[in-house]
C-alpha cells in the first residue's frame, strides 16, 4: 500500500464495507463520513496479512448538522441504521456538537472536527459520494496509517493524558504488533 488510491481500492474490494458505506449514504445526512477504526482497521489488517477482519467495537458514522445538535437525533439515526444493518455496531455522532464535549472551539465541518481527534491514523474517513465515487478524507494525510504509526495530533499533544489513556486502552499495539506508538512530548 502506497497511497490514497490503494486505500480506496482496498475498501472498494470489501463487499461488507461497501454495504456499510451505501447504508450510511442512504441515511441522507449532511457531510457524512465513516471514520476512525472503520478505515484504520481495514488497512492495518491488510498490512499485517490477517485473513479475518479484526472485530470492530463500533462503526463511527460522522455527520455535521449545526441546526440539530441533540443526542435524540443521533439515537434515532442509529436506530434506522440498525434496522437496515443490525449486525453493524453503529455509533452516530453529529460533529457539530462534539466540540462541546471536547472543550474545543466550534468545528466548521466533519473534516475539521477530525483534526481534533487524538491520533493521526484514526483521522481518516471514507464515504460514497452521491455519484457513487468512493472518497477518502484524511486531514493529517495517510502516511502514519500506511506506516502503522500512532502519532498524536496537535490535540493529542495538548491532551497528552487522554492520548496515553486511549492508546493504552485500545490495545492497538497488541492487536497489530507491527504498529509503533509515538508518545506526546509532555506525556
Amino acid at each position: 500500500m502506497r497511497n490514497e488510491a490503494d486505500v480506496l481500492a482496498l475498501i472498494a474490494a470489501d463487499p461488507w464495507m461497501m454495504a456499510v458505506l451505501e447504508t450510511a449514504r442512504s441515511a441522507g445526512l449532511p457531510d457524512c463520513w465513516l471514520g476512525a477504526g472503520f478505515v484504520r482497521r481495514k488497512v492495518w489488517d491488510h498490512l499485517h496479512g490477517f485473513n479475518q477482519a479484526t472485530p470492530l467495537e463500533d462503526v463511527d458514522l460522522l455527520y455535521f448538522q449545526p441546526g440539530d445538535i441533540g443526542q435524540d437525533s443521533e439515537r434515532a439515526i442509529e436506530a434506522g441504521l440498525r434496522s437496515a444493518m443490525p449486525e453493524v455496531p453503529w455509533s452516530v455522532k453529529n460533529q457539530a456538537r462534539m466540540h462541546l464535549r471536547n472543550g474545543d472551539q466550534p468545528y466548521t465541518n466533519t473534516i475539521d472536527a477530525m483534526r481534533y481527534w487524538l491520533e493521526t491514523p484514526t483521522c481518516v474517513a471514507a464515504r460514497l459520494a452521491e455519484d457513487g465515487r468512493l472518497e477518502l478524507a484524511a486531514p493529517y494525510g495517510i502516511d502514519d496509517l500506511l506506516h502503522m504509526i500512532v502519532r498524536p495530533t496537535p490535540a493529542g499533544q495538548r491532551r497528552a493524558g487522554a492520548y496515553r489513556k486511549r492508546l493504552e486502552g485500545k490495545n492497538w499495539l497488541r492487536q497489530w504488533p507491527w504498529t509503533q506508538a509515538i508518545w506526546p512530548r509532555n506525556g
